[in-house]
């Protein structure tokens, strides 16, 4: 199997601190490690980033993949981006709109969107195609044997 050079989470809610370890690659990301090479912490100012080069060379040389994050720490390039999650709209009044709020009557609809007809697009007219009839095939097809 290979083996992969990742970073592991760890740390609290909203404070994030990695640990850069030697796991296997079907391994879960916080799951068993082989080996523990260093760490990154981007919640400190400045950023603390610490690795054993000579684990890290030894683990490359015997054949392990290094994730794209690992490589940009160790070169100084790597941007640690913050989660933000989306922000999800709130329905006029308060509360979420389910299925059992129907606005106080069974089967009312209150939104704006259902009250209002849909305006229909103009359909672009086609033009028919005219074919001539079946008989009128027949009678070219004996002018053609004919000639």
């Amino acid at each position: 199997m290979s083996v992969t050079i990742r970073l592991a989470r760890v740390g609290r809610k909203n404070l994030p601190a990695y640990k850069i370890v030697v796991a296997q690659t079907r391994d879960k990301r916080n799951g068993r490690a082989l080996d523990v090479i260093g760490h990154y912490n981007p919640s400190m100012n400045p950023e603390s980033f610490n690795i054993d080069k000579e684990k890290y060379e030894e683990w490359k040389k015997k054949g392990a993949l290094v994730t794209d994050a690992v490589e940009k720490l160790i070169k100084g390039e790597y941007k640690y981006v913050p989660y933000e999650p989306k922000k999800v709209a709130k329905k006029e009044g308060g509360g979420w709109a389910g299925p059992e709020d129907k606005g106080g009557e069974e089967g009312a609809n209150t939104s704006k969107e259902s009250t209002e007809t849909p305006k229909e697009q103009p359909k672009p007219e086609e033009k028919p195609t005219e074919e001539p009839k079946p008989e009128e095939k027949k009678e070219e097809n004996k002018e053609d044997k004919k000639e």
